[in-house]
């Protein structure tokens, strides 16, 4: 994950500093995550507290200018807009991102309040941009909310699959940096033998051999900063870490 700072019209966002602060802070992060020899980059605006359901346009606009400045190009990188799936696509297609990660499917009760996402528009829109190669990453059990339903993760991310045509499934713990558990994880990956599943959320270099043994790959971002803060700067020491207990995993 390359987190950029709060965006321009977020709480958060660093007025003094501007844009170009923005773009610094992720370019940094990013030099560090591409020396530690992470096999792809996922940027997203993970400062925007709080997060609500539809992007703004100086957001979108500032983002792509980030993923378009600092992206590696020796490596695929991704897109996710929390929580605008519409928009991720928007920023991906227009920067030559090879994926991005939303939340796609389902309806959820969430901090951002009731939560109906639309798979089925997110993939007509990509196919009248002439996106097909931005592949899809559906997280079936976002953070910071609870499914309407009753349906177990086997049974959705079985449904994701076939029915919602997702790229990946991903699986998460109920918030940034929290673990799913590997049973749900298993269980996911049970279902959906076909289609890769990673695990979203919660992943440390202390574990990660565990969700690597089920999993298809993983998503890591608050194991990689300082003290293992969400927001916080990446710390090149834990990312170095992370790297050396993955290629460990993999036999090397």
């Amino acid at each position: 994950m390359a987190h950029l700072p709060a965006l321009p019209g977020t709480p958060l966002y660093d007025e003094e500093g501007g844009p170009d602060a923005i773009v610094e802070s992720v370019r940094r992060e990013v030099e560090i995550l591409t020396r530690s020899g992470f096999d792809a980059v996922l940027f997203c605006n993970e400062n925007d507290r709080p997060y609500q359901l539809s992007a703004t346009l100086e957001g979108v606009a500032t983002m792509a200018r980030v993923v378009t400045e600092v992206a590696p190009r020796d490596r695929p990188f991704g897109v996710d807009y929390l929580w605008d799936a519409q928009a991720a696509l928007s920023v991906a297609a227009a920067t030559g991102a090879s994926f991005i990660r939303e939340v796609a499917t389902g309806v959820y009760e969430s901090d951002m309040g009731l939560w109906a996402p639309d798979a089925a528009t997110l993939l007509r829109r990509r196919r009248s941009l002439h996106a097909q190669h931005v592949r899809v990453f559906m997280n079936v059990t976002p953070e910071f909310a609870s499914s309407v339903g009753s349906r177990d993760i086997a049974t959705t991310a079985r449904s994701v699959s076939v029915s919602s045509l997702a790229d990946a499934i991903l699986v998460s713990g109920p918030m940034a940096g929290a673990e799913p558990s590997l049973e749900a994880l298993r269980a996911a990956k049970s279902a959906c033998p076909d289609t890769p599943v990673f695990a979203n959320t919660g992943v440390k270099s202390t574990n990660v051999s565990d969700f690597l043994s089920i999993a298809d790959g993983v998503i890591v971002g608050s194991d990689l900063k300082v003290d293992g803060g969400t927001w916080n700067p990446v710390d090149p020491e834990r990312a170095g870490r992370f790297m050396a207990e993955v290629r460990e995993a993999r036999g090397g």
